[in-house]
């Protein structure tokens, strides 16, 4: 059955994969995006062709903090559900940054949800992070655990962006649903990923920034098994729990329609692993310089995903090899190298 499925960010590498995903399963699909410069536009706009063939598809260009054009978008599309991927992106830009991130992260947040509340969407999924666990210790991080000390001004309006839409779920009954994201990477990544950086650097013979010493760990997520949780989730909005109650309630679920999943492996990975896989599918042997680990990024990121089986059946589950591979492949195609 067609439904109609709003997409912000439908140009970034997230976006546009479930842009894909929810045409192939016939839905009528709006994306927005304002194709700012944050990284290549042309990459971007690469992206965005591979949905010219999709005749359900409609493509606006411009910022959501324009209420005149979001909200005429409402009112023409009249939009079921709304999946918010666009957002300033980086954890170590935002150190340098951070209006960007209060403008893109915030109060476009904020403009999408009064939009969402007044036109009465049926469910809004919203792509958050794992860097919101921040200071927290306890891996694997479980959305039953604290999120309360970003580490980095990134985190930080992640977390706004969560607790935003909690209040809209409590105070106007919106259904929403948080997915906390854990380094999701593949074909059409940002160019500001390791495995970007990392593959130009290699093919270049450049040495590669190895932080912590390559004692870092991160829990890779291969971006179509991102979207397939997506795919499974958004036309399954969450229900009003009335017997949920403050001290004895968990911070993942609430009296209103509201739940928070992690979207990860559950398998970390050291950083030196992942760049001899990665030199691997290459073919070349990196140029590595060991460095310190940098303030605002955290030590290691696992995903308790049990909450995710349980709920939807579903786990993340392609391993690095073969995402690597994969990935590789595109970016040989895609820059000919």
């Amino acid at each position: 059955m067609s439904n109609r499925v709003l997409i912000t960010g439908c140009a970034g590498f997230i976006g546009n994969e479930t842009c894909r995903v929810m045409l192939e399963a016939g839905h009528d699909v709006a994306g927005i995006d304002n194709m700012n410069d944050y990284y290549d536009p042309g990459l971007k706009r690469a992206r965005l062709n591979r949905l010219d063939g999709y005749s359900q598809f409609t493509f606006s260009e411009f910022d959501l903090v324009d209420d005149t054009r979001l909200r005429s978008l409402f009112e023409m599309f009249c939009p079921e559900y709304v999946i918010h991927l666009a957002a300033q992106a980086g954890v170590r830009y935002s150190k340098d940054n951070p209006a960007a991130y209060v403008h893109s992260n915030i109060t476009a947040t904020s403009a999408l949800l009064e939009a969402c509340r007044q036109h009465h969407v049926t469910h809004l999924v919203f792509g958050s992070s794992s860097s919101v666990y921040g200071l927290n210790v306890d891996v694997p991080f479980s959305t039953r655990g604290r999120s309360e000390h970003p580490a980095s001004f990134y985190a930080a309006t992640k977390r706004s962006g969560e607790l935003m839409i909690h209040s809209y779920a409590h105070q106007y009954g919106l259904p929403a649903t948080v997915l906390r994201f854990f380094t999701v990477y593949g074909p059409w990544g940002r160019p500001d990923m390791a495995p970007m950086l990392f593959s130009k650097a290699m093919l270049d013979g450049d040495s590669i920034p190895v932080f912590n010493y390559g004692e870092m760990e991160r829990d890779f997520t291969y971006v179509d098994d991102v979207t397939e949780c997506i795919q499974r989730i958004i036309m399954n909005p969450p229900s009003e729990y009335p017997e949920w109650a403050g001290e004895q309630g968990e911070p993942q679920t609430s009296s209103a329609p509201y739940r928070v999943f992690n979207v990860g492996n559950n398998a970390p990975v050291r950083l030196k692993d992942f760049i001899s896989t990665l030199a691997n599918a290459l073919g070349v042997e990196p140029i590595t310089d060991y460095v310190p680990m940098v303030r605002g990024d955290v030590l290691r990121t696992c995903a308790d995903i049990d909450d995710l089986v349980t709920a939807f059946g579903y786990s993340p589950s392609t391993s690095l090899d073969v995402g690597i591979g994969r990935f590789v492949q595109w970016y040989r195609d895609y820059y000919a190298s």
